[in-house]
């Protein structure tokens, strides 16, 4: 899970897909990072700890980190949180860069849209909601297309 800071959306995506993969029985690797080391080794914002701990996902002890190069070749499935981070991640990738890999998470609910999920560092605690809930129904659908799986 990939966004711009890794301290807001991307947390959130990380720790609400881990505790659906983990309730689902599934053994997956979920992790997180940032296309810009602004907040590397910071926790997550305070709100989208709060929110996330208001719908029973505990992700205070994420701390964020910057996209490497390398994780295009470690990771089965690198989903995105807006066009922006997805065309940092394929500049980072350089010649390792893989498409099939790379998708907008929000594809996942609206296939083919290209939908962002709105960054709501700038906003309000509602928009934080909003980004949840968002993220949540597209971690459903990972789950449902992936579960049987043992590979994203």
């Amino acid at each position: 899970m990939v966004c711009l800071g890794n301290i807001c959306r991307s947390p959130l995506a990380e720790g609400i897909l881990k505790y659906k993969a983990k309730n689902a029985g599934l053994n997956w690797i979920v992790e997180s990072a940032g296309t810009g080391g602004y907040h590397t080794g910071e926790p997550p914002h305070r709100l989208s700890q709060k929110v996330a701990k208001l719908n029973g996902v505990d992700i205070c002890d994420q701390r964020a980190r910057l996209y490497k190069r390398n994780f295009i070749q470690e990771y089965d499935k690198i989903y995105v949180m807006d066009s922006e981070n997805y065309n940092e991640i394929k500049r980072i990738s350089g010649n390792l860069w893989d498409p099939s890999k790379v998708d907008l998470l929000l594809n996942e609910l609206y296939p083919g849209e290209n939908r962002n999920v709105q960054d709501p560092w700038y906003g309000a605690e509602p928009g934080y909601h909003e980004v949840y809930h968002l993220i949540d129904k597209a971690c459903d659908n990972i789950i449902q297309k992936y579960g049987t799986k043992e590979t994203v």
